[in-house]
């Protein structure tokens, strides 16, 4: 019998639900009906959810790619030589000359859509473990040097130096230490933790463990957002694959040294993405902001110097002690190095995953990555960072992603979610759920978060009945700055920045509001 065709159908949680399951499922009872072998691996998804399912099929001449796939589709590609990768309306050609992947420069998410992500022996053969085992061969000094001069920064949106949080715990006494992942991905339009946790998840876990041996560290934890099923159980089976090759556990690849690593599932709360929070939760009480001092890195989970980073910021370490601080320091501009996973979603043609380094524009990004709106109306705005991220004009659309320049304009890169907008949107009404958003959401320990965001949304639905309109926008305007400058974490220092920008940048939508009320 021949060699077995290998044909990989994305199990990511986006492919699943445009219909990958039936497209596996078709293949398979096909290739039985012609009595054709063939070998299914469900991988991640590359990230461009507009072809999804994507099927690659591996062949003399690379993987070449088919989609987006549907059940209905299947027989006929067999007709056209799927298997040998022929031609068919659907077929893509080579996967990586695909130019929205082929521009991509790919640290990160390299091994995404790529590897099977349960089978440790795919991940070595695609680079995987070779971070870890120069890890295991420098003292802790080294390895929070070779981080610190990467430039590596808090993916999750604070943006904080990795290095210099590394150094803290490290410097810090204690009995015992733990590495947390904060893998509570809330922010609308962002997905890359789930991507990686669903596509890459031995990244996630090999950084870990390069944390805890710069940190002292022999015990992790990942918090997994409650609204991820199908990433909880990917990333567990992970685990138990990890344990069972000898990277996690009490003699990591033959070293003598240890490190063991669990998972948490999340409260449902966006807050708990705020780190203290976070860590509340993890320890079974309500998740509430603490104050700071002291940081987690002196006195963080249970009281113990706690590291805890965003997972892209943790996946990023392997590739960092495998090819060294300077190459990733390459990427990017000023003081934002290496490369960021950008998430474009919204009323977007080409939605999807790019990572790209740090200096690519919005204007890039939503035009010749995303391909303009779905809608084929022009761009209005595009909010970047979250729902607590400003409101971008096209005006700003030039401003080369970097999170000094984007702090400049009155803007946060945040986790990297880009949500686009078409002409047809109320920026008022934008304004208003901003600020709603908040209130649902605080955790109400802080006077100006709890009482704020509630009396702001009441300012703007005077504002958009017309009732003192420059009067409330005072009021409002006056009231971000307190919260802006009084809340005890990101969301109530946060929240105003859409509200703001709306106002700023689109202020004919609330006289619009008014005046249709006054009518």
């Amino acid at each position: 019998m021949n060699e077995p065709v290998t044909v990989h159908v994305p199990r990511d949680a986006t492919a699943k639900a445009l219909g990958a399951e039936p497209v596996a499922a078709a293949i398979a009872a096909e290739a039985a009906r012609r009595n054709l072998a063939v070998r299914i691996v469900r991988n991640g998804s590359r990230g461009l959810f507009w072809l999804e399912p994507l099927v690659e099929v591996a062949t003399a001449a690379g993987r070449i790619g088919y989609g987006p796939v549907q059940a209905g589709d299947v027989a006929a590609l067999f007709d056209a030589g799927l298997l040998g990768g022929g031609a068919h309306a659907l077929r893509l050609g080579p996967v990586d000359e695909i130019p929205e992947l082929k521009r991509q420069q790919r640290l990160t998410f390299a091994r995404c859509g790529v590897i099977d992500p349960l089978d440790l022996a795919d991940y070595r053969a695609h680079g995987g473990l070779r971070g870890l085992a120069n890890a295991l061969t420098m003292d802790s000094d080294a390895i929070v040097r070779v981080v610190t001069e990467s430039g590596l920064r808090g993916r999750g949106g604070a943006a904080f130096p990795t290095g210099i949080k590394w150094k803290t715990a490290q410097a810090a006494q204690a009995d015992r230490k733990y590495i947390v992942c904060n893998a509570d991905e809330g922010d609308s339009g962002t997905f890359a933790d789930r991507m990686l946790l669903e596509g890459d998840p031995f990244a996630l876990i090999e950084g870990m463990v390069i944390a805890g041996l710069a940190v002292g560290a022999t015990m992790g934890y990942v918090y997994i957002r409650s609204e991820y099923p199908d990433a909880w159980r990917t990333f567990n089976a992970a685990l138990a694959a990890a344990r069972a090759g000898g990277v996690l556990g009490d003699d990591v690849l033959g070293s003598g040294k240890h490190f063991h690593l669990e998972a948490r599932l999340g409260a449902g709360a966006y807050i708990c993405g705020e780190e203290t929070s976070l860590l509340e939760s993890l320890e079974g009480k309500r998740g509430m902001v603490r104050y700071k001092p002291p940081l987690p890195a002196i006195k963080g989970l249970f009281g113990k110097p706690t590291v805890i980073n965003n997972l892209v910021t943790l996946a990023s370490v392997p590739a960092i002690l495998d090819h060294g601080a300077a190459w990733y320091a390459g990427y990017g501009m000023g003081r934002s190095r290496g490369t960021l996973p950008i998430q474009l979603a919204g009323n977007i043609r080409r939605g999807g995953l790019i990572e790209m380094a740090f200096g690519v524009t919005l204007r890039e990004l939503i035009e010749d990555f995303g391909g303009g709106t779905q809608s084929g109306r022009p761009v209005r705005t595009a909010q970047v960072g979250g729902p607590l991220g400003a409101y971008i004009p096209p005006a700003q659309f030039d401003t080369p992603l970097d999170y000094e320049a984007y702090a400049a304009i009155k803007g946060m890169v945040g986790h990297g979610g880009v949500v686009v907008f078409d002409d047809s949107v109320d920026m008022a009404q934008q304004a208003r759920f901003a600020m709603a958003f908040c209130a649902v959401e605080s955790c109400g320990k802080c006077t100006p978060c709890r009482i704020g965001s509630t009396r702001g949304v009441e300012v703007i639905e005077r504002m958009l009945a017309g009732v003192e309109r420059d009067r409330n926008e005072a009021l409002l305007r006056d009231l971000c700055d307190t919260m802006v400058n009084g809340s005890l974490c990101a969301l109530g220092s946060m929240a105003p920045f859409p509200v703001l920008s709306a106002l700023d940048h689109f202020p004919e939508d609330f006289r619009r509001a008014a005046a249709g009320r006054a009518a």
